[in-house]
């Protein structure tokens, strides 16, 4: 039986670090998750083919390639699509600092004198400063609570994937309408767009809503119940819908960093961006 245990093994890489989630375990559904006694998640270098991975356009715009390296870097992650929206920027920089270091150089050009400069930023501070929005006040409208939740990965993949093709393509009817166009067929194809457009709108909006609940205590979850509900209400209650999600967004997004030029010492800020292809160079 010894025989058939690897001799390397005990060189196998080991966890790095171990990182608190902003949401604590909530809103994993039970088998995507295994949450230890600590509630720290075990987070791993990245291997050889972890890096590939990041470096392939395709799965990094299907999200693929971010669910794959998230199960590779944090095993106790039995599926990555079904991480909350409010955990992923948690667990790729703890997985950037489990294979690199905490310390990660951003080169900016300065606003005042256009110098390049360069800045070394402590990415453990980052993690350190990353908190949970409240999901736990309601929108209220009508005699109605709305309760909001993250999206999970794959919705938030998939919203942001549609997204682009859909603004890619009323560009490109944009374009097409010259004098030699039939304007008929171009409306035509703005507004089949325009739909869906809107119909995404109104899918992230009950992919970010846990129940809504109504006067007399009747609490809806049914998604398609409450998809309905959106397609036939108000539009401020929808606005109002959209406002509460922006505010969270606003206040769960990494601030921009102060930093003064080298050159000619006048003050600006930097914007902390997410491009996996370059996040993990």
């Amino acid at each position: 039986m010894a025989d058939n245990v690897n001799p390397l093994s005990k060189n196998f890489r080991q966890p790095a670090m171990h990182v608190k989630l902003p949401s604590n375990g909530q809103y994993w559904p039970e088998d995507s998750i295994s949450l230890p006694v600590t509630g720290e998640v075990p987070v791993y270098p990245m291997t050889t083919k972890d890096e590939i991975t990041l470096k392939t356009p395709d799965a990094l715009m299907n999200g693929s390639g971010v669910v794959s390296v998230l199960q590779s870097c944090c095993p106790t992650i039995a599926n990555g699509w079904d991480c909350p929206s409010i955990d992923i920027d948690t667990l790729i920089i703890a997985i950037r600092i489990a294979s690199y270091g905490s310390g990660m150089t951003v080169d900016s050009k300065c606003p005042h004198c256009k110098e390049e400069n360069s800045f070394q930023i402590n990415l453990q501070s980052i993690v350190d400063g990353i908190k949970a929005p409240n999901y736990n006040e309601p929108v209220a409208f009508d005699n109605l609570k709305i309760y909001l939740k993250p999206q999970k990965y794959f919705d938030f993949n998939k919203r942001n994937m549609i997204e682009f093709e859909e603004q890619q393509l009323l560009k490109a009817i944009g374009q097409a309408t010259d004098e030699n166009a039939d304007k008929q067929a171009v409306q035509f194809q703005f507004d089949k767009h325009l739909s869906n457009m809107i119909s995404m709108s109104t899918d992230a909006l009950v992919s970010s809503t846990e129940k809504i609940v109504m006067e007399d205590g009747t609490i809806v979850t049914n998604p398609d119940f409450i998809k309905e509900f959106y397609n036939n209400s108000k539009g401020a209650v929808t606005k109002a819908v959209h406002t509460r999600i922006n505010q969270i967004v606003a206040d769960t997004t990494i601030k921009p960093f102060d930093v003064v030029c080298a050159d000619c010492q006048q003050p600006y800020k930097i914007e902390f961006t997410f491009d996996y292809a370059n996040f993990f160079v």
